[in-house]
């Protein structure tokens, strides 16, 4: 299946789809195209939008578009719920204090976003490995009881 969101990625538009190729769709094939183009090229792609502006898997509700996408799939594991408090810190400016790790991943993740401008193929790659380790610390921290 093929997901298109903004172009020019940071934290959620990362985040998300290491989610979505681990537990939604391993085959995925991710577009980023500029913010005006997304519904269009959605459309005569058939791809399911993400993180833009008015879409089911977008910042709905106090949601980022993470905690949006594991809503939508039933994503419940408490490790993965984790997570996506510290994705949702990250992502969303005025509640970055809402982990103690967030801060960090936003600055990780920015980090790469100046490293690597617009090329959010290799942000995924490189970013991939960085979202797989955090979330075996967070299954680590449920396990003890964190």
């Amino acid at each position: 299946m093929k997901w298109i969101t903004r172009k020019n990625a940071n934290v959620d538009r990362i985040a998300c789809p290491w989610l979505i190729r681990r537990f939604v769709d391993s085959d995925a094939e991710f577009l980023y195209v500029p913010v005006e183009e997304v519904l269009a090229v959605a459309e005569r792609e058939g791809a399911i939008p993400y993180d833009v502006k008015g879409v089911e898997l977008g910042h709905v509700d106090g949601r980022c578009s993470f905690e949006s996408i594991m809503l939508k799939y039933q994503l419940t594991e408490p490790a993965l719920q984790r997570l996506a408090r510290i994705v949702h810190g990250a992502d969303v400016s005025a509640d970055v204090d809402i982990a103690p790790e967030s801060a960090g991943l936003q600055a990780i993740a920015q980090g790469f976003a100046l490293a690597h401008g617009d090329d959010d193929h290799e942000k995924i790659r490189l970013e991939t490995p960085m979202y797989d380790a955090l979330y075996v610390w967070c299954q680590q921290q449920v396990k003890q009881g964190r």
